[in-house]
């Protein structure tokens, strides 16, 4: 299988759906009897709401998710290939991000982070360009705003803001303009927020919107012991992507280093987050799936040996089945 998505060939995009519906079929055979949606958070839905919480049946809301996750893998490849991050030309990288969206069941149903996947993937193509322009204020600008309209989906959302400037870092050398156009673009989108508070007279709420920044640090995760286990594989995989991509650090080109970092600090930022959300729900490490799903298309498409690879993706694949159906 690995072998196969190793290079670029239209037969992948069948085989890819085939393998995003086989991922499903645990979900398919147990559908549950009703699925609520919450496309915004409850702040958003005063200025803008889109009544989407039943829109769909039960069916229609894995079908519908799963049509958003193979066109994201699809726009994930894309990008990852424009840039030459892999280094090559290949299919992994669409392989690994359905692969990773589809590991714990509630990444299969529609929920705010697969909604917002689309805006990392937006802002990792506008990261990725910052290397090579002469001039990013404006690029600083659309990613402040397109951080805001996250934040107006899912509020975690919020702790990209500081990967923008830890990308300055990686990227440029340092423009203090840059450093503010990034806020300035964040504050664009809650200023009109603001203002219709101000409107309705509801100003005080408006501050509260910002009370889970001050929230203590509270780790108090209910995960099933199953999705522990489904997690096993991922880990071994990430831990050989980064022995391997160690390997080959210092013989990569410069863009190519500085891109690994950046998803490094992005897969952390993006993992951290949780605190910021009261009740957390398993979906909100979606948000992970782009950075992972990099560094395990980097580990499968440089390593040697076959058997170890095409077993560690069966080992992946099975377990998700596997805990799906028991």
């Amino acid at each position: 299988m690995i072998k196969q998505f190793r290079s670029i060939n239209p037969l992948n995009i069948i085989l890819l759906i085939g393998i995003a519906i086989l991922l499903r079929i645990g979900i398919f055979m147990d559908l549950p009897q009703q699925i609520s949606f919450e496309f915004m958070e409850p702040f958003a839905r005063l200025l803008i709401d889109i009544p989407l919480q039943s829109a769909f049946s039960p069916l229609g809301n894995v079908i519908v998710a799963l049509a958003i996750l193979i066109t994201q893998a699809l726009i994930f490849n894309k990008i990852i290939n424009s840039y030459g991050l892999l280094g090559k030309q290949t299919f992994l990288p669409a392989l690994l991000y359905v692969t990773t969206g589809s590991l714990l069941t509630p990444f299969l149903l529609l929920s705010p982070t697969l909604i917002c996947n689309f805006l990392i993937l937006w802002m990792i193509e506008k990261f990725l360009s910052v290397y090579k322009r002469a001039e990013v204020s404006s690029v600083m600008f659309d990613l402040g705003m397109l951080t805001a309209l996250g934040t107006l989906i899912y509020f975690p959302f919020i702790s990209m803001l500081p990967l923008m400037w830890i990308s300055l870092i990686i990227f440029r050398p340092f423009n203090w303009r840059e450093w503010i156009a990034a806020i300035i673009g964040f504050i664009t989108i809650f200023f009109f927020l603001a203002v219709y508070y101000f409107w309705n007279d509801s100003l005080g709420k408006f501050y509260e919107i910002w009370l889970p920044l001050a929230t203590k640090l509270q780790i108090n995760l209910r995960i099933n012991q199953f999705d522990y286990l489904a997690l096993i594989p991922v880990a071994i995989i990430l831990v050989l992507g980064f022995f391997q991509l160690q390997k080959n650090f210092f013989r990569s080109v410069v863009q190519l280093r500085k891109s690994f970092q950046l998803l490094f600090f992005m897969f952390i930022i993006a993992l951290a987050s949780f605190y910021l959300k009261q009740n957390l729900v398993l979906y909100h490490f979606l948000l992970c799936a782009p950075p992972a799903a990099a560094l395990m298309a980097y580990y499968f498409l440089y390593a040697n040996t076959r058997w170890l690879y095409e077993s560690l993706y069966f080992i992946l694949f099975g377990s998700i089945i596997y805990f799906q159906l028991f």
